[in-house]
């Protein structure tokens, strides 16, 4: 039978409007909120839970994760059994959610079998919407090879891979065709240099005009899009002409070009916790001068380009790209985003953007009567106070995913 929950006693926060509002009810009838309002008359079997005034708001949406990277070591992600590989990315999917993270997207390595088991409830943790593997030229940002390894792109089918190498705009079409077939709900490259792979420094530019228009043009006929790795102004620019959709990272961008974007319709996706954390831990992890410096390059860029992004006008998503031991460090993006944005402008960022980059809009990122029922009771007001969307869940006493419940403290 279907299960009812009714929610009193709360204040709901509506994400896009930045606003609270006093006094009103929100019921839960299977997976969807099916009423919110004053004084709502439950089913009788309803079980009702009084929030005591804390805020209700919808679950947070994480738009650039890595699921299948449990660990730092990244050749030991990709030769992991299968088996082990799954069972690892159930635990990083089931650690978002306990930080309040109710959809995430994959943006290279989770495949339709992860997606499969959270919708089947053989894990329990977010919505997940993918890409299936990050498509690299060789050399590129998910090639892994060291200059001397001359072996084929090994391991590019393993669930611990994050990338697959393809070069030519004919394979290029085939491996689009490929990931779509397979569920990808958007295709990923790898269009500019990286930090965490040995061969490309951050200012290469990767793939020929040709072969990103081909994914474009593939993604487009499926109804989808493109979104693409890229620090520097002129990869984002280069991208955001050749009708790429999802900019990733953009910690080096410039005005002109984020205005350009925002005109076309882009959507920016920065992830400044990735590189303060390994800045944080670099050292103990054995990263060299090398990679350090690349760090150091995309680092400082981070807080300025969301001034100009915000500037410009151009929507930005919540991302994290946290590897393996990083995860901790998660809900420190907030605490970055805060430097610059105002609270309701990062709330929205985590959830109506987030829900528009991944096509969830009125599905997710919202507390509305006919969406899916992704809620958080939390404590104290995140328009006033950000810290309490931090803490690994610990101001979050309900957490509700598609109307499970994956954490209730005021039953």
């Amino acid at each position: 039978m279907t299960s009812s929950t009714l929610f009193t006693g709360g204040r709901v926060l509506d994400a896009e409007q930045g606003t609270l509002a006093d006094g009103l009810d929100v019921l839960v009838t299977g997976d969807r909120i099916v009423a919110v309002g004053e004084n709502i008359a439950a089913p009788s079997d309803a079980v009702t839970i009084d929030v005591g005034g804390r805020t209700i708001m919808p679950g947070l949406i994480d738009c650039h994760v890595h699921v299948v990277a449990e660990t730092l070591d990244l050749w030991g992600n990709m030769t992991a059994p299968a088996s082990l590989a799954a069972l690892r990315s159930a635990r990083v999917i089931s650690e978002a959610l306990l930080r309040g993270f109710t959809t995430l997207r994959d943006l290279g390595g989770a495949d339709y079998g992860l997606v499969r088991a959270v919708n089947e409830g053989v894990i329990t943790g977010p919505r997940i919407v993918i890409c299936g593997k990050g498509l690299t030229t060789t050399g590129g940002h998910a090639d892994l090879r060291s200059r001397t390894d001359d072996r084929p792109g090994i391991f590019s089918d393993r669930l611990g891979s994050m990338g697959l190498i393809v070069d030519g705009v004919d394979n290029v079409r085939a491996a689009c065709r490929t990931m779509i077939k397979e569920g990808a709900n958007f295709i990923k490259v790898m269009a500019n240099g990286g930090v965490s792979s040995p061969n490309d420094p951050i200012h290469s530019i990767q793939y020929s005009r040709e072969e990103i228009l081909a994914m474009v043009e593939e993604a487009e006929n499926a109804g989808l899009y493109v979104a693409a790795h890229v620090y520097t102004d002129k990869a984002i620019r280069r991208c955001v002409e050749l009708g790429v959709h999802s900019l990733e990272h953009c910690n080096l961008i410039e005005p002109e070009t984020a205005r350009l974007a925002a005109e076309k319709g882009c959507i920016a996706v920065p992830t400044l916790v990735a590189y303060d954390a390994l800045a944080l831990e670099g050292e103990a992890l054995g990263l060299g001068a090398a990679e350090f410096a690349k760090i150091e390059v995309v680092r400082s860029g981070g807080l300025r380009s969301l001034e100009i992004m915000r500037d410009a006008g151009l929507p930005m998503a919540f991302g994290s790209d946290l590897l393996g031991q990083l995860r901790k460090y998660h809900c420190m993006e907030f605490e970055l985003l805060a430097k610059v944005l105002t609270n309701a402008e990062i709330i929205r960022s985590a959830t109506t953007i987030g829900a528009r980059l991944c096509r969830l809009e009125g599905e997710a990122g919202v507390v509305a009567a006919g969406a899916s029922a992704d809620l958080l009771v939390v404590d104290g007001d995140p328009l006033e106070d950000i810290s309490v969307l931090q803490g690994d869940g610990a101001h979050m006493p309900v957490i509700m995913t598609r109307g499970q419940f994956a954490k209730n403290q005021l039953h």
